[in-house]
């Protein structure tokens, strides 16, 4: 018992002193952070682009497989087991974790930047009708399979080897069919460990910067409240009371409530984005943008050239692929967490296909509404340049061209307040678990410190300039995870390959197939 503390604090010690030391760097020598961060991202994403886009293609093949496979009606739990969670509050929790504030952040403005890039890869005119059909299908891509194919790799290992082969609910217990107890347990273990808390503290730091900056740009918008780094430390200090007491209340008490809620407004908001926006301009790119996101997946996702010109596919499509490799621990942990009782299949289904038909949906509506205004001129194309270089304020200044533009965007702000407490309280909650061997039901007291850390990372980081040597430094640090998944997705395979319902169909079977050889 003593060997397990130890092995608890050490993880949550080192994340500590890693937490501190990026601070006091961020906030103490902020030119030499943001350099130090830019050179290590340039060279991560310039030199291994490839290994991004193939490794993100991978998990999308691996997910679609092993869900089809002889695996997909194992149970991630007792053969008899029942799912905890309704399937509403796991879609909504999971959603929220695995999006959140990202979603209300470039709704908007992702597609208007492509609508308006000079360097697409098609070739398409800025501002053209090409470049609107691209604008959604890079969007889609950016917001639909692949992302959720690459949460599910680390949240289906967890799953299987926590609730069937009752493991501690750590990403290191994942390799141990590969590597054997004795180094999953030792120093391997613990870097893995340590690697996830920082991925995740990172994650959600960044993610709440983000969102209280685009709170507090419309209600700067809205009631013109100053947008300053006073009220935007004033806006993390009520919402960290909500997201710490939701985490500390636990799952069933606090994150789930939280996360039906953000879901019932998220849908209420998109329909009502719907009636009062370009209706037939809307279902025309959510069709259209599909068939070409379908069309051109596999190039797409495995779009890169020798000699051409890849500047867009490094700052957009590289970007995010670094981006969600570093928030799968995060949010694998806790899909992990929520999924006891379902199969493989049902998993798959559950994390990868539903989400991003949601997010398909999302961004053909709210993307429409700002595309629309440009293409049918009712605002000029160098402001929708703008408004792509201000994406914390873009929604609201295209909100103010549709009816009800203000209440919608009231409504857009409690939406962000509720989605930020989403991914906050469940990144709380995944600390925990962390950085307590796997408890299922972390201590209230670890989840109490880990929501005071992030909220003074979110504070340091917007004191020190910005958010983006954080988010720049945590995907580089996010790099690694790249050979762990490889290696998880190996390490599952292996541990369901010997698993006893598979073993129990096979020898069923060969009675079978000796009579019919007789």
């Amino acid at each position: 018992m003593e060997t397990e503390k130890k092995a608890d604090n050490t993880v949550f010690i080192v994340s500590l002193i890693i937490c501190a030391v990026i601070v006091v760097w961020a906030v103490g020598f902020n030119q030499s952070f943001s350099a130090a961060s830019n050179a290590i991202f340039s060279f991560f994403t310039v030199d291994f682009g490839w290994l991004y886009m193939a490794a993100m293609f991978a998990f999308v093949v691996f997910a679609l497989a092993i869900a089809f496979s002889k695996f997909g009606g194992i149970k991630l739990g007792e053969d008899d087991s029942k799912p905890e969670y309704s399937t509403v509050s796991w879609f909504a929790m999971l959603f929220g974790c695995g999006m959140g504030v990202g979603l209300v952040f470039w709704g908007v403005s992702e597609p208007i930047s492509h609508l308006m890039a000079e360097n697409l890869p098609n070739g398409a005119a800025a501002g053209s009708p090409e470049a609107a059909l691209y604008a959604f299908r890079a969007s889609f891509m950016h917001w639909g399979f692949t992302p959720w194919a690459n949460y599910s790799i680390i949240g289906l290992a967890l799953a299987y080897f926590q609730f069937r082969k009752h493991k501690p609910g750590l990403v290191s217990t994942t390799l141990e069919p590969l590597i054997g107890t004795k180094l999953t347990k030792g120093w391997l273990g613990k870097l893995v460990d340590v690697l996830a808390v920082f991925a995740t503290v990172a994650g959600v730091v960044t993610s709440l910067g983000l969102g209280v900056m685009q709170i507090n740009a419309g209600f700067n918008f809205l009631f013109g409240l100053p947008s300053n780094l006073m009220v935007q430390i004033i806006i993390i200090a009520i919402i960290s009371v909500i997201y710490i007491g939701t985490a500390v209340a636990g799952i069933d008490k606090g994150i789930s409530v939280i996360s039906d809620l953000n879901l019932y407004i998220a849908v209420g908001l998109l329909l009502v984005c719907f009636l009062v926006g370009p209706k037939l301009d809307i279902l025309n790119n959510l069709i259209g943008g599909t068939g070409a996101y379908l069309q051109y997946f596999i190039n797409d996702s495995l779009g890169l050239s020798a000699y051409g010109d890849n500047s867009w596919v490094l700052s957009w499509r590289i970007f995010y692929w670094a981006w969600w490799l570093a928030w799968a621990p995060f949010v694998g942990v806790f899909i992990a967490r929520i999924s006891k009782g379902r199969t493989i299949r049902e998993f798959v289904a559950g994390v990868v296909l539903v989400p991003a038909v949601a997010s398909i949906v999302w961004f053909s509506v709210f993307g429409s509404l700002g595309v629309h205004l440009g293409m049918v001129g009712t605002v000029a194309l160098d402001a929708l340049k703008q408004i792509a270089a201000t994406p914390e304020t873009g929604l609201f200044i295209v909100l103010q061209h549709y009816p009800l533009g203000a209440v919608i965007s009231l409504v857009a702000i409690v939406l962000l307040c509720t989605f930020f407490i989403t991914s906050a309280n469940s990144g709380t909650f995944v600390l925990g678990m962390l950085s307590t061997n796997g408890n299922l039901n972390p201590p209230k007291k670890r989840m109490f410190i880990w929501g005071i850390i992030q909220s003074v990372m979110a504070v340091g980081m917007l004191i020190a300039g910005g958010l983006k040597p954080l988010q720049t430094i945590s995907i580089a640090a996010a790099f690694p995870f790249i050979f762990i998944m490889i290696a998880v997705m190996f390490s599952l395979v292996k541990a369901l390959s010997s698993d006893e319902a598979v073993a129990g169909e096979a020898e069923e079977a060969a009675p079978q197939t000796e009579a019919q050889k007789a």
